[in-house]
C-alpha cells in the first residue's frame, strides 16, 4: 500500500465517523488547550509579579527594615544614616512609620504616616506634583508639615467637596496634630507592599515626637552599582550585625532581586504542578482513542481480513491504523491550539495584563498530542495487523 493511499483512507475513515471522532479526541483537545492556557497564564502572572517588585522603587534600591528584637531594638537615625559609609552606598532615607488618622472637615480616614528625611525623595524615586518637599529646616524644626498621596488626598477632600488636586495649603489634623499640606505627591500605585498613593509624608523628628519614639522601622538604602548588589548587602548585613549585638533576628535586608527569584519560584511550582495535571488530561485523551480504535478494529474486522486476502501486509494494516489514531489526536492537537489562543485572551482580559504564548509550548504540546496517538493507537493497530486474513473473514 503506498503512503498517499494509506493517508488517504485512514482520512476517510476518520471523517465517515464524525461524531465518533470528535469524542475520541475531546481529551487531547482539553488537555492541549489546558496547556497552552497554563504557560499563558503563568506568563501573565510572571509579567504581573515582575511589575509589582518594580513597584516597590527602583532596581538599584535595598531596605533594611528592623523589626525590634532581641537587647537592642531599634536605630536611631544618625545610626541609620552611617549605613551611607559602607561601600557602594550613595543613598539612606531612614523611616519612621505608623498608622494614624487623618482628618480634614468632618472627613476621617486611617491612613499610613511615614516620618521621613529629604533623601527620601531620591532614595525612593517619590517626588511631588505639587508644591514642595521635606526640607532640612522642616527636621531640624519637627515642622508639622506633610506630603500627601493621591488617594489619601481623594478621600480626604473629595467627601468635603473639595478638588483633591489643590490639596497644597490645606489643613488637616493627624491623631489630633494640625499639619499644613505642602506637597501632593504624584501617584506610584499599588505594589505587593499595598498602596503607595494611601499614605501621608511627615518630617522624621514630628513622627518620633507624636508616635512617641526615638527609633526608625525601616532603612531605604540607593545602590551605585547594581553589580555589586551581593556584596552590598553583604556589607550591610555586617554592620547591621554589629549594631544589633549579633541578634540576626532584629532586622531584615530586603532586595528587589530576591523578591523577584522568591516571587518567580512559587510562580513556577504552581505552574508546573498545574501543567502535570494538563499532561495527565492528555493521557486520559490518549487512552480514550485508545479505546475507540480498539472498537474501529472489531468493527472492520472483516475489512481487515478483505485486505489481507488482496495482498495487503502487516505493516500496511498496522500503518493504516497508526495514520488513523495520529490524525484524531493530531487534529484534536491543532483544535486545542486554537482554543488555547482563545483561553490566554480572556485570561489575559480577565488579569488585566498581557498574556504571551510562547511558540516552543504550543510545538511542543502539538508533538505531545500526536505521540498520544502513536503510542496508544500501537495496541489496536498491532491487533488489527496481527489478524489472519481466513479468522477476520470468517468474523462476523
Amino acid at each position: 500500500m503506498k503512503l498517499t493511499q494509506g493517508l488517504l483512507m485512514a482520512v476517510k475513515s476518520v471523517l465517515s465517523n464524525k461524531l465518533r471522532t470528535i469524542l475520541s479526541m475531546l481529551g487531547i483537545l482539553i488537555g492541549v488547550a489546558t496547556v497552552i492556557a497554563l504557560v499563558a497564564m503563568g506568563k501573565a502572572s510572571s509579567n504581573e509579579v515582575a511589575e509589582q517588585v518594580s513597584s516597590l522603587g527602583s532596581p538599584n534600591s535595598l531596605s533594611a527594615t528592623i523589626t525590634g528584637r532581641g537587647t537592642v531594638t531599634s536605630l536611631t537615625v544618625d545610626e541609620a544614616n552611617e549605613l551611607g559609609d559602607v561601600m557602594n552606598i550613595e543613598g539612606v532615607a531612614p523611616v519612621t512609620s505608623s498608622n494614624a488618622y487623618a482628618k480634614y472637615g468632618k472627613t476621617q480616614v486611617s491612613v499610613s504616616v511615614e516620618g521621613i528625611t529629604p533623601a527620601y525623595e531620591q532614595v525612593k524615586d517619590f517626588p511631588v506634583q505639587d508644591g514642595r518637599y521635606i526640607a532640612s529646616p522642616d527636621i531640624n524644626n519637627a515642622s508639622r508639615v506633610a506630603l500627601i498621596g493621591v488617594d489619601t488626598a481623594t478621600d480626604l477632600f473629595e467627601e468635603e467637596g473639595e478638588n483633591p488636586a489643590e490639596a497644597v495649603g490645606k489643613k488637616i489634623t493627624i491623631n489630633g496634630y494640625n499639619f499644613t499640606i505642602v506637597g501632593l505627591l504624584e501617584s506610584q500605585g499599588t505594589s505587593i507592599a499595598g498602596s503607595n498613593d494611601e499614605k501621608i509624608l511627615i518630617p522624621i523628628t514630628t513622627a518620633q515626637k507624636i508616635f512617641q519614639t526615638s527609633g526608625v522601622t525601616t532603612i531605604n538604602l540607593l545602590v551605585t552599582d547594581t553589580d555589586l548588589m551581593s556584596a552590598t548587602v553583604t556589607a550591610i548585613e555586617a554592620v547591621l550585625y554589629e549594631k544589633f549585638r549579633g541578634n540576626e533576628n532584629a532586622y531584615r535586608v530586603f532586595n528587589q532581586e530576591e523578591a523577584m527569584e522568591t516571587l518567580n519560584s512559587v510562580n513556577e511550582t504552581m505552574n508546573r504542578q498545574l501543567i502535570y495535571v494538563a499532561i495527565i488530561s492528555l493521557i486520559v485523551g490518549g487512552i480514550g482513542i485508545m479505546n475507540i480504535m480498539l472498537v474501529s478494529v472489531t468493527e472492520r474486522t472483516r475489512e481487515i481480513g478483505i485486505r489481507k486476502s488482496l495482498g495487503a501486509k502487516k505493516r500496511d494494516i498496522l500503518f493504516q491504523f497508526l495514520v488513523e489514531a495520529v490524525c484524531i489526536s493530531g487534529l484534536g492537537g491543532a483544535l486545542g491550539i486554537g482554543l488555547g489562543y482563545v483561553a490566554s485572551f480572556v485570561i489575559g482580559q480577565v488579569m488585566h495584563t498581557e498574556t504571551e504564548v510562547p511558540g516552543d509550548t504550543v510545538l511542543l504540546s502539538f508533538a505531545f498530542s500526536a505521540l498520544v496517538g502513536v503510542i496508544f493507537g500501537y495496541l489496536p493497530a498491532n491487533k488489527a495487523a496481527g489478524l489472519k486474513p481466513v479468522d477476520a473473514l470468517r468474523y462476523d
